[in-house]
Order: structure tokens, then sequence, then C-alpha cells
């Protein structure tokens, strides 16, 4: 059957709630892509300081970190298009807040710092809610083609987003962040239109059970806790895009165009394996699939951390973005098709704390390492000590590394 024929395909392109759903995603991430180019560069021209640019990714983790089990309960309990919604607009009123002081002339570090920590909090809700929400649009059995091409459209707007930051910030840092805001607020009005067929999850009396369920439910699924736990570990130590400023204005020396374009350059990896993925879905050897993929973003780390060339330093972040989507996928998997709808906003509260804020706390990681020894060896370190994540969870979690077909993954328990 031809993929233009497919009734599948037919039935996602006529579902107008997953449409919106799929433009408000691609304008937020967009602009959240724009506004780490914008507010990376600003912050390290104010301050000369790798250390900032890694507390830049402390204050977009700790809000997240601190209301994990408050955003899972809000989550299963509460209008999930709402409160999309509202993440996105209120990101939108702090990308103007963020115009409006660098217009004005009394943006510092100090209040560039305060409206990321709000902007963390607001990311918080934003994505476990978005991620519970997605498999409530279509029948479960398009939600495996539907988590491929989300991938595919997510890793497009990384693309575009970095590389289009980059080059608005080189006209100035009002005309970045006025169209990141109008981004955000695009995002919101597309989640407006949004209809949800399916109801609202019964709710459970509030408390400490309620709470802490989504906890104790991945507990309970030693490959789940194994692959995300794993992720944890090697963004949090494979963190090299948190020191491209420094790599863009000391050693590769390609200004803020350059810098957009070297943000991007994960996310072409990332859309090439993507694609393939699509086409070639992981059928046998799952476990050991992902623990490669988790080695090769490690050895890419380390040779983007060594390399003075702008093409080679593409070609490794390239590298590392098509390794670290392979993990994605699988983690996805996972995650999304074992655990029930009633509990998945909490269940993916947890597991976003585990790998969505590894990636700002891996920023953190990195800033104080590179303050500590240098930008080039906290790279470098940091690549190592993800190949050696990867060879000891092999022995930590021996059913994730055992774990084969894909299908086993498709059951609830």
């Amino acid at each position: 059957m031809s993929f233009s024929t497919s009734p599948e395909i037919k039935e996602l392109l006529h579902n107008r709630s997953l449409l919106l759903f799929w433009s408000g995603r691609v304008a937020g991430t967009v602009g959240n892509q724009m506004l780490a180019v914008a507010v990376g560069w600003q912050i390290y021209v104010l301050t000369k300081s790798p250390f900032y640019l890694g507390l830049v990714g402390l204050a977009h983790f700790l809000p997240m970190f601190l209301l994990t089990l408050v955003v899972g309960h809000v989550a299963d309990r509460y209008e999930r298009k709402k409160i999309l919604g509202l993440c996105q607009f209120l990101q939108g009123a702090g990308a103007f807040a963020l115009a409006a002081g660098s217009y004005g002339g009394w943006l510092n570090r100090e209040s560039i710092l305060t409206i990321v920590f709000l902007f963390g909090a607001a990311r918080a809700f934003e994505l476990p809610t978005g991620q519970a929400l997605m498999p409530n649009l279509v029948r479960r059995e398009l939600l495996p083609r539907v988590m491929a091409w989300s991938t595919s459209l997510t890793m497009s707007a990384f693309i575009a987003g970095p590389a289009l930051g980059g080059f608005l910030y080189a006209a100035g840092a009002l005309a970045a962040y006025s169209v990141i805001g109008v981004l955000f607020w695009g995002a919101s009005l597309f989640v407006s239109f949004i209809r949800v067929e399916t109801s609202l999850p019964v709710r459970e009396p509030p408390g400490l059970s309620t709470l802490f369920a989504g906890i104790g439910f991945i507990r309970s699924k030693p490959e789940i806790l194994g692959a995300i736990s794993l992720d944890l570990f090697a963004v949090l130590l494979g963190g090299a895009t948190a020191m491209l400023p420094v790599y863009a204005r000391e050693i590769l020396s390609v200004g803020p165009g350059g810098l957009g374009i070297l943000r991007s350059a994960p996310a072409v990896g990332a859309l090439l394996m993507s694609l393939y993925l699509s086409d070639h879905p992981i059928r046998h050897n799952m476990g050991r699939t992902m623990f490669l993929a988790v080695i090769v973003f490690g050895a890419a780390t380390v040779g983007f951390a060594l390399s003075t060339s702008f093409p080679l330093s593409l070609g490794m972040l390239s590298l590392l973005g098509a390794a670290d989507v392979n993990s994605v996928v699988i983690r996805q998997s996972l995650v999304q098709m074992r655990t029930p709808d009633a509990m998945r906003g909490r269940v993916s509260a947890v597991n976003y704390l585990f790998v969505g804020t590894s990636n700002q706390l891996g920023e953190f990681e990195s800033g104080v390492t590179a303050a500590w020894f240098g930008v080039v060896p906290a790279v470098l370190l940091g690549g190592l000590g993800t190949i050696g994540v990867s060879l000891l969870w092999m022995r930590l979690f021996p059913d994730l590394l055992r774990a084969d077909r894909p299908e086993e993954a498709t059951s609830l328990d």
C-alpha cells in the first residue's frame, strides 16, 4: 500500500485536533530553541563566564525538579488542553519581558536568570502535560506512527529554531525575543482549538499516595526505570550543547549565526535518524540498540570536545543527535505504551524529571566543570563518563539489555 493511499495516513491528516497539537508543539519548540540561543549568547556576552551558562541550565532545572509531583497530579486531575495552553501563553509573556528589558537596557544577569526560572516553571507543567495529552487524540493502534511523526516534527523545529534564533539575535535581542513571544502565543492559540474526545480520568482523592504513584509505577518496571535513568545520566554527563556559546565565540570563531547552526546540528542528525526509523522500526535487540546508541552519543561528544574545525564539529553534533533519537524512540515506546491513561500524567512528569530536566542539569554540570577544568576538558570528561555509565547500566539492568522486540512494550500491565 502506498504512503499516499494509506487509510492510517489519511485518518491522521484529517485529525484536526492532532494537527493543531502538532502545530502548537512545533511553534513552541521553535520558540524554545530560539530562546536557548538568545539567552545563552546574551548572558555570556554580559558575564564572559561559562559558569553563568551553567546557571541558566540550573534555573531551568530547579522549578522542574521542585514541581514534578505536583505537575503529574495536576495533569491527571484537570483538563490537559487548558494547562498546556496556559503554559505556552505565560512563556510568551516571559519572552516579551526579555524583549522589553533588552530594549529598555535594564536586563542584567540576575533578571535574565529570574525570567529563565519562570520559563522553567511553565515548562515543568507544559511538557509532561503535552506527553499525556497526545495519546488522547488518536486511536491506540496509531500511537507508534504518531510518535515517529512527532519526533520528526520536533527535530525539524530543533533545526529551524536555533538557526533562526542566532540570525535574529544578530539583528538585535529585541527582534529575537519579540518573535519568540509571538511563537509562544501562537502555540497557545493552536492548542485552544483542540477538541479532546476522551473524557478526563477518574479523579482520585488527593494525597501522598496519588502524588507518588508515578514513582511507584516506574520502580515496578525495571526496563522503564533502567531506560529513563540511563538517559538521565547520559545527558547529564554529555551536556556539550551548554558550552556551544564558548566554542562559537572562542574556539571556532563563528559568531551568533554560527552558534545557531551549531545548535541545529544535533537536530539534523536526529531528524534523519527519526525518518529512517519511521520506515525501518526497531524490531529486534531493542535493549542492545539503546545501549549502543548511548555509547555512540558519548563517543561523538568526545569527538566534538577535541574538534577545532567547524565542519567536523557539525558532523560530531549531528552524529550525537542521531544516536540520541534512537534512545528517545525506544524510551517513549516503553513509557507511553505501558502506562494506563489514568496515571499517564504522573508517569510522564517523573519521566520528564529524569530525561527532560537532565538537559538543564547537564548544562549546569558542564558550566561548573568548565569553570574548574576548562571548557574542552569538561566536555571531554562528560563524553567519557557517558560511555562509562552505559557500560555500568548493562550490568545493573540486564532485563533492559536483553529486551528484544518492541512489541513486548505494547501491553498494559
